[in-house]
């Protein structure tokens, strides 16, 4: 019985908490499946494609309790975890890091002078890129759209979807597609919130 109850003790002991993630040394919360690269946007964006993805830029920062909310909540998810790794090379910047990053435009910037050029002011915030990188121009005017902030699992998840099958490129605004996924769940008898 003793054995037994040291056992389970020292199981405990290691176990870590439901959604718990892994703290950087820089602060951040990191997934072990978004993509280390050179941060060289336009060589990022042709990675992805060769593998059939699309570039995701998601921007977080220290102490951040949305972008905890978000890995925690959202990453932790294997419905929004899978599709997302499936779909997408995700990589991470720190809205305060010093890493070197070069824009679209041949510009090298450290990750924060990224973050001011680009005027990305909210963590956490994710960029999505086109499939081809453009000629010049700045990650900020390249982006298919910008999501600020983090969500509802719905929300989230289904931003992901949009930009996959490239609502962007259709009159169906993000809104209505929102909208138009809920009410098909709510139709199929599913939750739909958010």
């Amino acid at each position: 019985m003793l054995k037994r109850l040291l056992l389970v003790l020292s199981m405990l002991a290691f176990a870590a908490p439901a959604g718990a993630v892994t703290i950087g040394d820089d602060g951040l919360h990191k997934q072990d499946w978004f993509s280390i690269t050179f941060r060289d946007i336009a060589e990022d964006i042709e990675a992805a494609n060769v593998e059939g993805k699309r570039l995701v830029l998601v921007f977080e920062q220290r102490g951040c309790i949305y972008c905890r909310k978000m890995h925690e909540e959202l990453l932790a998810d294997p419905e929004v975890r899978d599709y997302i790794k499936a779909n997408f090379k995700v990589v991470q910047y720190n809205m305060f890091g010093d890493e070197e990053v070069t824009d679209l435009d041949g510009e090298v910037l450290t990750e924060k002078t990224a973050a001011r050029k680009w005027g990305y002011v909210f963590t956490p915030t994710i960029v999505f890129l086109p499939e081809q990188a453009p000629e010049g121009g700045s990650v900020a005017q390249a982006a298919v759209v910008t999501m600020p902030g983090a969500f509802g699992k719905s929300t989230f998840l289904h931003m992901f979807h949009w930009v996959r099958e490239k609502g962007y490129e259709t009159d169906e605004h993000f809104q209505k597609y929102h909208a138009r996924k809920l009410e098909e769940r709510r139709a199929a008898g599913e939750n739909a919130a958010d």
